[in-house]
């Protein structure tokens, strides 16, 4: 077991904080190098803001030091607030027809869905959801139930690498190259992998690649990115247009108008806002690289496991994968049936824990994440309390 972490962070001690899968958290020498950004900006925001004094080149090297850790090039990649975002930008950019279909999984975060029908709403594009068999306990399970979704129709292929609600780390690798002979577009929703498990974009060859930076990187809120293959850079367009944008920016090898390619400059030179979340990506990484983020990911993966067992053996609940198939440090565990904003209020102001309690596809469900201030006593008294509430709860349900 590696050294506890908590000192290194500004979280309430109060509070048992079950919950880093939601927003992160941020440490304390991070979140220092994050003021030491913003009081720069404020001292001569004229010069700050300005792309040709420093901020073309500081946004840059986030790129770099980004790119170095998810196995891309910097010019592949571009900084944006969070993996919503950037997705909003992929799936608002391509060009469907009517008739086209959308695959995707009936695991996807909700607000992804909610962009996906939106764009079909304005295209006459179609979502076809597959249902993925649980408990999820091998690779082909995964694949070929997506491979018998695909149509001559199918133009995309939607899908989340670690799942928001039921926290499944998805295989994707076998259906982006299989996606990649037919012609069809691959969009992957990244929000929880970089930091959380080890990232090789140009290995894995997915169209479209989003991710936050402030989850499991533990930058501050607000830097995400999203990873584009250069061939298909062109077909983009930004939400905002601003300063970035040319007339020309979608001509293959186009460059911006502060020496990026347009790719770089539309997206990132927006107009007045505080690029200082991105900018504290190289001193997130930095401190992964002092703690040995290997041995704290290692006894995280523990932590969540182990309790994930304790509270099955509670429920009689199955596991909704196998443990290769769950994101390392965090895991869905279902419940028995019982109101989850209840179980959540009691769970916070009975106990003082902080997790998250949902519904999903009829299953009650409780996420553990855990991050290196966690602790076994932590986990110790978050099964105590399900043993006290589960009880109550579900028998008014």
């Amino acid at each position: 077991m590696g050294e506890n972490l908590a000192a290194q962070f500004l979280l309430d001690p109060e509070v048992t904080f079950l919950n880093h899968g939601s927003f992160g958290a941020c440490p304390r020498p991070v979140f220092e190098a994050y003021q030491r950004w913003q009081l720069k900006l404020e001292r001569q925001p004229v010069a700050f803001l300005d792309p040709n004094r420093g901020l073309s080149g500081w946004m840059r090297e986030a790129r770099e030091a980004l790119a170095r850790v998810v196995g891309a090039d910097p010019d592949d990649i571009v900084g944006q607030t969070n993996a919503t975002a950037a997705l909003n930008i992929v799936a608002q950019s391509l060009p469907l027809q009517p008739g086209d279909e959308i695959l995707t999984t009936d695991h996807e975060y909700a607000a992804l869905e909610k962009t996906w029908a939106y764009v079909c709403r304005r295209t006459g594009a179609e979502v076809k959801v597959v249902t993925i068999p649980l408990p999820l306990t091998d690779e082909a399970q995964f694949t070929d139930t997506l491979l018998a979704g695909l149509t001559d129709r199918t133009r995309v292929v939607f899908l989340s690498h670690i799942t928001s609600a039921t926290a499944l780390l998805f295989p994707i690798d076998r259906i982006v190259t299989e996606a990649r002979a037919r012609g069809i577009w691959t969009v992957i929703d990244g929000a929880h992998t970089p930091g959380h498990i080890p990232l090789d974009l140009n290995a894995l060859g997915a169209d479209f690649y989003a991710g936050n930076c402030h989850k499991w990187m533990m930058s501050p809120k607000g830097a995400g990115f999203l990873h584009v293959r250069r061939e298909l850079q062109p077909m983009l367009n930004p939400l905002v247009i601003s300063h970035g944008w040319t007339e020309d920016g979608n001509q293959p090898g186009a460059k911006g108008p502060f020496g990026n390619s347009s790719f770089i400059d539309m997206l990132e030179m927006q107009g007045t806002r505080d690029p200082s979340a991105w900018l504290t990506v190289p001193a997130a990484l930095a401190f992964t690289r002092q703690h040995d983020w290997e041995t704290v990911a290692r006894d995280c993966r523990a932590l969540v496991q182990d309790t994930a067992a304790r509270v099955a053996t509670l429920t009689g609940l199955p596991a909704f994968a196998s443990p290769e198939f769950c994101a390392p440090q965090m895991v869905s565990m279902p419940v028995p049936t019982c109101d989850p904003l209840l179980l959540q209020r009691s769970l916070m102001d009975q106990y003082g824990i902080e997790i998250p309690c949902f519904t999903w596809a009829g299953h009650t469900i409780v996420r553990v994440s855990a991050q290196g201030y966690n602790t076994a006593q932590q986990m110790d008294h978050l099964v105590a309390a399900l043993t006290d509430l589960l009880p109550k709860l579900s028998a008014q349900a």
